[in-house]
């Protein structure tokens, strides 16, 4: 495949060579071991969003391959100023090897991949978050040794984590609980894919029932970028109900684990206690962006995914 635009387009074997590979990366990478990499290559990042993880971890990852990346905001580029995002597309596969985007509509991606002859990665859209949900797949997968017939629940907003999660976490042979509000449930996309696996998917409002023999959980804010006029609105929803706690870990199976994508709102989404208790995952999780990431760009540039 040439890009990586959503966990939908990836089949389970691809997921298994992209943690495998972010496995091999790692290691190398922590034994001095140089990748086998072609040098020079360049990497294009378009942020339309802010961004700490997604930036840092992508423009270390192409300099630890052996290539550069180049940091383009929308208020920096023609975008800005109302270039389309296909012309965008021409210029830049005739600048750069790889593009990732971090943006507002899938549809940009979408587009952006449609007109570009390299490979293109979304690193983010309101939709889809593929490159997070690879990296907590390579975590759990590093601290429980394995991923099929886990059990993974999330709780909280519907948006681009659990649609990612509810694919992703699917096809690597987990089983899914996502509680959420009825009127915050995740994408239609993302529900009709899960409809295919019968009961190893729930969707429920009840963040305790979802919790039930959870191996691991995962929580995300409330109001994301973008749903900043919403948080007051939102937050009458989901506090006090939405909120990974003591209790909620009491019902999760012993030893499971807690991923958040980052940043976290203590006291909101996760209290300050289970957080730091759940610390060592949450960063293990953040570091893995960069090794998901590496093996992404290695694989789709090498033209071996």
């Amino acid at each position: 495949m040439k890009d990586l635009l959503r966990l939908l387009d990836l089949a389970p074997e691809q997921i298994t060579k992209i943690l495998d590979t972010a496995d091999m990366l790692k290691a190398q990478q922590k034994a001095g071991i140089k990748h086998d990499f072609p040098a020079g290559k360049v990497l294009a990042m378009i942020f339309e969003k802010n961004s700490t993880r997604t930036r840092v971890s992508f423009e270390t990852g192409i300099y630890q391959l052996g290539g550069t990346g180049i940091f383009l905001s929308s208020s920096q580029s023609q975008l800005g100023r109302g270039e389309p995002i296909q012309d965008t597309a021409r210029v830049l596969s005739r600048y750069c090897d790889c593009i990732m985007i971090r943006t507002f509509r899938q549809e940009e991606v979408e587009q952006l991949a449609k007109y570009s002859t390299v490979p293109v990665i979304n690193g983010l859209t309101d939709t889809w978050h593929p490159c997070q949900v690879l990296a907590d797949l390579q975590t759990i997968r590093e601290h429980k040794g394995k991923l099929e017939g886990l059990k993974a629940c999330y709780i909280g907003d519907g948006n681009n984590m659990a649609n990612s999660i509810t694919v992703g976490c699917l096809k690597a042979g987990m089983r899914v609980a996502i509680a959420s509000p009825k009127a915050y449930s995740p994408d239609k996309l993302a529900l009709d894919f899960a409809a295919g696996y019968g009961d190893k998917f729930l969707l429920t409002e009840d963040p305790k029932k979802a919790a039930e023999g959870a191996d691991v959980i995962f929580t995300d804010v409330w109001a994301s970028m973008g749903q900043e006029a919403e948080k007051a609105e939102r937050e009458k929803v989901f506090a006090g109900i939405y909120c990974v706690n003591d209790e909620i870990m009491a019902l999760a199976n012993p030893g499971c684990m807690i991923q958040h994508c980052l940043p976290a709102h203590r006291g909101e989404e996760i209290t300050e206690k289970v957080f730091e208790e759940h610390a060592l995952d949450i960063f293990d999780e953040a570091e893995n962006r960069l090794h998901a990431q590496k093996a992404i760009m290695y694989l789709l540039m090498k033209g071996e995914l």
